[in-house]
């Protein structure tokens, strides 16, 4: 419980200064009822399966844009660029799952939101010298956090007066969206915390952020890891073939069969952990004998998820290798999940502030990955090697590829109309 809290340094409080969401709050009643909404009504198991019907959607529109491209290009077909692909499906699958439709300023939404991650991440002179009245003057961070909130607020109170107007015209889906789900609460009273449209907004931020970032990122380096390894992506497409051996598309009915796609998964989520230092915490209270050290109240801790995932101590001699079959029952590391209770596996985080929307995110990847690998075969442009694949990481935030995956894809299983 001493590592429960965030820090909340000169930028966040910027960025959040009209409310807070889950992921930066501080701990203590606002935090656990936030926390307390998202297990229990927006990121729910049940809450989850009820928006299904969007991620399909969206999976097809996925395979659709894989063979508009490829019918776009000259023959031979020129190479898809799979990580912007990739990024359209997911943050439309969020969105879909958030406000039940897509938003009309999705692109410059979206790219706030990536600019949103550079400013919390970046250096400030006022995180350093926070007493300074010097620092938080000059500091450049501090402007740009300013700027981007005013802008942000902008663009979350059109997004949410869009919704507005959508559902009282009767319009989008029958279904209760996750806005639906804030919006109903705030109006009911439901928590101790009054749930402000400040609040909301940074609710909203957060599953946005979270959901598209982290779940892009992963499934790009899911895709470059099989191309890597075509043993690997041999055993995953034949996997999803003969379950869905007949079937013109890939449904969630068939994703709990998929054992060794959900491997892979596992395997790209321990040495790719998306946010690799996790989200910062802050000692609560000063602290001795943490592994040897005395932590004093108030320093900030990051803890390494890249390096703990792929630490020889836990995982053997073949650590840096990609190996989903490690986790095959039998398997060395068979029981180890990335749930929060193995701590040589925490993509997601451990303990109190670990991340609530694992469920939400492993459905659009599963779905996501399934179907890319359900209807086209896959090929490294020019006949290049797997060894030759570029897997150079970018720096920021979040681990993302520091360049895009381009590949060759052949039609396979015929996609129906969207």
């Amino acid at each position: 419980m001493p590592f429960a809290t965030r820090p909340r340094t000169a930028t966040l409080r910027e960025l959040t200064r009209d409310g807070l969401g889950v992921a930066f709050a501080p701990h203590g009643e606002h935090w656990r009822q936030l926390r307390k909404l998202c297990v229990t009504e927006l990121l729910s198991a049940r809450r989850v399966r009820s928006l299904r019907r969007g991620r399909e959607a969206e999976a097809a529109n996925l395979v659709a844009s894989v063979v508009a491209s490829l019918s776009s290009a000259p023959a031979p077909p020129k190479p898809v660029n799979v990580s912007a692909l990739i990024a359209t499906y997911v943050t439309d699958a969020i969105v879909r799952a958030v406000v039940g439709d897509r938003i009309r300023d999705r692109d410059a939404f979206m790219e706030k939101l990536d600019e949103g991650v550079k400013v919390a991440a970046g250096f400030s002179l006022a995180d350093v010298f926070p007493s300074s009245r010097l620092a938080r003057a000059f500091s450049g961070a501090a402007r740009r956090a300013r700027a981007h909130h005013r802008e942000m607020t902008r663009l979350m109170d059109g997004v949410i007066e869009e919704h507005r107007k959508r559902r009282a015209a009767g319009a989008g889906n029958d279904e209760e969206d996750l806005l639906d789900v804030l919006l109903r609460i705030q109006k009911d009273g439901g928590l101790q915390v009054p749930l402000d449209i400040g609040t909301i907004r940074a609710v909203i931020i957060d599953l946005f952020g979270a959901g598209s970032e982290t779940t892009a990122t992963t499934l790009q380096w899911a895709m470059a890891e099989l191309m890597r390894h075509p043993a690997a992506l041999r055993k995953a497409q034949a996997e999803v073939r003969r379950v869905l051996a007949g079937e013109r598309r890939v449904s969630e009915d068939a994703l709990p069969e998929l054992r060794y796609l959900q491997l892979v998964l596992k395997e790209t989520l321990r040495l790719h952990a998306a946010v690799p230092l996790l989200l910062p915490r802050e000692c609560q209270e000063e602290t001795r004998g943490v592994l040897g050290y005395d932590v004093p109240g108030g320093a900030m801790v990051l803890v390494n998820a890249w390096a703990i995932g792929r630490d020889a101590a836990s995982w053997g001699p073949d650590a840096e290798e990609f190996r989903p079959e490690r986790f095959e029952d039998g398997g060395a590391m068979a029981g180890v999940d990335f749930r929060g209770t193995d701590f040589e596996f925490v993509p997601f985080g451990a303990g109190r502030r670990i991340c609530p929307g694992i469920a939400l995110g492993l459905a659009v990847m599963e779905l996501g990955l399934a179907s890319l690998l359900f209807h086209f075969d896959w090929e490294l442009p020019g006949g290049a090697a797997p060894e030759e694949l570029d897997m150079a990481e970018g720096l920021g935030i979040t681990a993302r590829r520091k360049s895009d995956l381009w590949l060759q894809a052949t039609v396979r299983v015929p996609v129906p109309n969207v």
